[in-house]
């Protein structure tokens, strides 16, 4: 009996329920990952209250859960390419779901950061893998691309979500209870997957794709190099935030990290069967893709973080009324997200990521133009810049999701997975870091403003 063909959100086609429910709980599982990685930005300064942190250790809290997420994502994805995408998202989802519900019962700050570690340890496995049953659910090369447009949305929804509701949560609560949507998303993901995520690649697809490629070596010396070394660049990027660029501390871990990201490069090369093929970025549309990801995630990031501490410490709001200041942002992007999947399809993925990073541009322009300003009103002020941004930034994402992904075999689908997670991790904390430089709230949002219009240039010549 042939299926009944159902429509998913952004144009997406399937062959029954089943699938429709596999990429719903998928789509679940990355909204929740990214949620939990801004879910502590607006809570932040009463867990600093609470323990008696001072900005460093502040830092380093609010940045452990993407140190360890960006620094094992590639090894994440040869574990799912290897083991198999369901089993990889199955023992990923355990770690997370074990560390979640061990931070809010941390009694200080040492058992709370290892919470957090653990956190971005589980989502390195988790991010990958679920991409990767996300290939074996639209084999079909166009129903995948429309699927990767949807898809592309769902990591700044999760942010979003993740600074809307924190705020309200730990308003009504604590910041101890803005751990219960990881937990409870991960019980429900753990329940459900054997009900609707399948566990090998359809037969419609070659024989060689239809089971985990267990032949495939793990290229430990090149993992161990990638994650050693993102971790630590990323580290010292981090602490820019509170030391000097040319102090120790930030040198010490930036330079050694880098040191051994070109050993990875090196060990790479190689390799017989390396853990990222060096083709695999070379292809432009990719890097396009792979860059309009990292800048978007830090545009957003950026403006979130900004904003949020301008809004309580310069205007004096409390954690419920800052994160209403950010409901307008959620509207818009997904307004703009059910939109991205057909103009993608009418216009090219090119083109929809090149309007969005023009957008977004012009709302990070209209929020610099401001100066954080305080007796800048918001309705007219700040909500246009807070419409702008996130219209343009779902269409960014989605866009650049599919050039990213486009072409990818389905035994590469973890790798694929696991880089466009990394550019998702690495660009705010590249891009944060270097920005902060400049001094000034204002200037950072208008350099950014910058990067997007000239990425948006570049990227206006792909289809």
């Amino acid at each position: 009996m042939p299926s009944t063909k159902v429509r998913e959100p952004g144009g997406l086609t399937s062959g029954g329920r089943r699938t429709r429910g596999g990429f719903a709980l998928l789509g679940a599982v990355q909204m929740t990952l990214i949620f939990t990685l801004a879910s502590l930005a607006v809570p932040l300064p009463r867990i600093g209250v609470e323990f008696g942190l001072d900005r460093s250790r502040l830092i380093l809290l609010s940045a452990a859960y993407g140190l360890t997420f960006a620094g094992l994502l590639l090894f994440g994805g040869r574990l799912a390419d290897r083991f198999g995408g369901r089993r990889t998202l199955t023992a990923g989802l355990l770690v997370f779901g074990t560390a979640s519900a061990l931070a809010p019962l941390s009694p200080g700050y040492e058992s709370l950061l290892a919470a957090r570690f653990g956190q971005g340890v589980g989502a390195a496995l988790v991010a990958p893998a679920a991409m990767t049953v996300l290939r074996t659910l639209f084999p079909e090369p166009a129903a995948y691309g429309r699927a990767m447009a949807t898809w592309g949305g769902l990591s700044v929804l999760g942010a979003t979500a993740g600074n809307l509701l924190s705020g309200v949560i730990a308003g009504a609560t604590s910041w101890r209870g803005t751990f219960a949507v990881p937990v409870a998303a991960t019980l429900a993901a753990l329940l459900l997957a054997p009900r609707v995520l399948p566990g090998a690649i359809p037969g419609t697809t070659p024989a060689r794709h239809r089971a985990p490629d267990r032949h495939r070596t793990l290229d430990l010396p090149g993992a161990l190099l990638a994650t050693a070394g993102i971790t630590l660049a990323s580290y010292g990027l981090v602490l820019t935030d509170a030391h000097p660029w040319g102090s120790a501390p930030v040198l010490a871990p930036l330079l050694t990290g880098l040191a051994l990201l070109a050993a990875f490069g090196l060990v790479e090369r190689r390799s017989t069967d390396p853990l990222l093929p060096p083709g695999f970025l070379r292809d432009g549309r990719r890097a396009l893709g792979l860059a309009a990801i990292g800048l978007t995630a830090a545009g957003t990031a950026t403006v979130f973080v900004l904003l949020s501490l301008a809004f309580q410490q310069q205007r004096g709001w409390n954690e419920p009324l800052t994160s209403a200041a950010f409901v307008p942002f959620a509207v818009a992007l997904l307004g703009s997200g059910r939109l991205a999947g057909p103009l993608i399809g009418r216009y090219g993925p090119g083109r929809v990521t090149a309007t969005g990073l023009a957008t977004a541009a012009a709302g990070l322009g209209l929020l610099a133009a401001t100066g954080f300003d305080t007796s800048v009103p918001y309705a007219y002020g700040l909500l246009p810049g807070l419409l702008l941004l996130p219209a343009g930034g779902a269409l960014s994402f989605a866009g650049a999701a599919v050039l990213a992904t486009e072409g990818v075999p389905a035994h590469r689908a973890g790798l694929a997975g696991g880089v466009l997670n990394t550019a998702m991790e690495l660009g705010p904390t590249v891009l944060f870091a270097t920005l902060l430089t400049l001094g000034g709230d204002a200037l950072s949002l208008a350099a950014a403003a910058a990067l997007f219009a000239a990425l948006a240039a570049t990227t206006f010549r792909i289809k």
